[in-house]
C-alpha cells in the first residue's frame, strides 16, 4: 500500500504562486534569502507549472498539483492529444500500464467508470495518489508495479492503454518498438487476453509499416499532429485482428490522420494502404491557380497518391508531394496557396526572385538544394507573407513557385 509522503506547507505554496513566472535558475541562486520555504520543492513546482502552462492548461489551473522530475513532464502527452485519445473509447474499466505523470490517465478516465493506474516509478505513484484527489478523478486504483508483472494477475477489462518508455539507458530517444520498455510486441498477446482493445502510443518517428509487422493484431493506425507538427502514432489492437490480418494484413488496416489545432477546425483524412497502392494520380509540369501542401499527419502516413485522387488534384512528380488545381478546395487538409508566379531554376530567374522577394517562407521538395542552401544562394531572409516552393516536376524540371497563403 503506497502512502503519500509529499506535502507542501502554506508558506511554500504561497511563494510558488507569487513566483510562477520567475526564472528558476535565479531563484535557486537566491535560496538562502528564503529560509522559510522548501526551495527544492519550489524549483520543481515552478518549473513544472511553466512546462505545462500551454501543454496541459487544465492541470495548470490547479495550484495544488505536484510535479515529478522534468523528464516525466516532457514525456507526457499534451492536453489536446490526451483529449483526442480519450474520445476514442468508453466503457466500465480501463488500465494505463505506464501511468507516468497521469495526463492520459486523467482524460481517458472521464469516459470510464473506473481506471487502474500502473507505474514502476514509486515517486510517480505517490504523486498520482495526491494529484488524482486534487483533480477529482472519480474511481481509480494505483499500483506500484512493472506493467509486465501486473498483467499476470490483472482482471479482464475493457481497454488497456500503454505508452512505452522511449529512451535508452543513456537518455537517448529510441524509435524502434524493440527498443521501447516494455516491448509491446512481446506483450501484445498477453494484453489481448486481458482486454479486447489495446491502445498504444508510439513515437512520431516510427516506421508505420515496420510497426504493423511487429504488431499484426493492429486494426487501426492514428497519426496525430498538433498545429501541423506530428506528435504521436497510435496503434489500436483488437482480438479480432489476430486472425483478420494474416496474409495481406496492411490492406485491411484503417489509417486515420488528424491535424489538431488549438485555435481552428481540426483536419482529418482517412485511407487504407490498399487505396494508396491502387491510386493513380494525374501528373503535371504546370502549376494551376492553386497549390496544395498536405499537413504533417498526411505526410507521415504516406498517403501521397490517395490525397491526390480524393481531391482530384494533379501531382507534380511521384516524389514531389505537392499538388495543384484550378479549383479552390476549402476543406483540403493542409495549406492552400494562391499561385502568383512561376520561375525557372536558371541564374536569371534566381536573381529575379532574389530582387522581388528579399524575405519569404521557403519550402524545397524533391529539389537539389535544402532550404538553408537555397537561402544562402539567393540571400532570401526567412519570414514575411510570401511563400516560395522549389520543386521537381514530372518531366524532371526544377521550378520555383511564388505563392500567397489562403489557408
Amino acid at each position: 500500500m503506497l502512502v503519500i509522503i509529499l506535502c507542501m506547507d502554506k508558506a511554500t505554496n504561497k511563494f510558488i504562486q507569487e513566483h510562477l513566472n520567475d526564472d528558476v535558475i535565479q531563484l535557486g541562486l537566491q535560496a538562502k534569502r528564503y529560509s522559510d520555504v522548501d526551495m527544492c520543492l519550489v524549483i520543481k513546482q515552478i518549473a513544472g507549472f511553466q512546462k505545462i502552462k500551454d501543454k496541459v492548461p487544465f492541470f495548470y489551473e490547479s495550484s495544488d498539483i505536484l510535479f515529478p522530475r522534468q523528464l516525466s513532464i516532457e514525456q507526457s502527452s499534451s492536453e489536446i492529444t490526451a483529449k483526442y485519445k480519450s474520445e476514442l473509447f468508453r466503457g466500465d474499466t480501463f488500465a494505463d500500464l505506464t501511468g507516468g505523470f497521469g495526463v492520459d490517465f486523467y482524460f481517458i478516465s472521464q469516459n470510464f467508470k473506473s481506471g487502474i493506474y500502473i507505474e514502476r516509478d514509486k515517486e510517480l505513484c505517490q504523486l498520482a495518489i495526491h494529484n488524482f484527489k486534487v483533480l477529482n478523478v472519480p474511481a481509480y486504483k494505483i499500483h506500484h508495479a512493472k506493467s509486465e508483472d501486473f498483467l499476470e494477475n490483472m482482471p479482464e477489462i475493457d481497454l488497456i492503454y500503454i505508452d512505452p518508455h522511449r529512451r535508452s539507458q543513456t537518455g537517448k530517444k529510441t524509435v524502434l518498438i524493440s527498443d521501447c520498455e516494455p516491448n509491446v510486441a512481446m506483450l501484445a498477446e498477453k494484453m489481448l487476453l486481458k482486454s479486447p482493445i489495446i491502445l498504444i502510443k508510439l513515437s512520431p518517428m516510427l516506421d508505420i509499416h515496420q510497426a504493423i509487422k511487429c504488431l499484426p493484431q493492429t486494426t487501426e493506425v492514428h497519426i496525430v499532429a498538433v498545429d501541423n507538427e506530428c506528435k504521436e502514432v497510435l496503434l489500436i489492437l483488437k482480438r479480432e485482428g489476430i486472425s483478420k490480418n494474416i496474409g495481406n494484413q496492411e490492406d485491411t488496416i484503417e489509417i486515420k490522420t488528424r491535424n489538431l489545432y488549438k485555435s481552428q477546425v481540426h483536419q482529418s483524412f482517412d485511407f487504407s494502404f490498399y487505396e494508396e497502392k491502387q491510386a493513380e494520380p494525374v501528373y503535371t509540369d504546370e502549376p494551376s491557380q492553386y497549390l496544395y501542401e498536405p499537413n504533417a499527419a498526411i505526410m507521415k502516413s504516406g498517403a501521397f497518391k490517395s490525397v491526390a485522387n480524393r481531391f482530384r488534384l494533379k501531382k507534380f512528380h511521384v516524389n514531389t508531394h505537392l499538388y495543384t488545381s484550378d479549383i479552390l478546395i476549402n476543406d483540403f487538409p493542409g495549406r492552400i496557396m494562391q499561385v502568383s508566379e512561376v520561375y525557372g531554376n536558371n541564374k536569371a530567374d534566381l536573381k529575379k526572385i532574389k530582387d522581388k522577394y528579399p524575405k519569404a517562407n521557403v519550402t524545397t521538395r524533391n529539389y537539389p538544394l535544402s532550404v538553408d542552401d537555397f537561402r544562402k544562394r539567393t540571400s532570401i531572409k526567412e519570414g514575411g507573407n510570401d511563400y516560395l516552393y522549389a520543386l521537381k516536376t514530372t518531366s524532371k524540371k526544377h521550378i520555383i513557385i511564388a505563392c500567397a497563403k489562403i489557408n
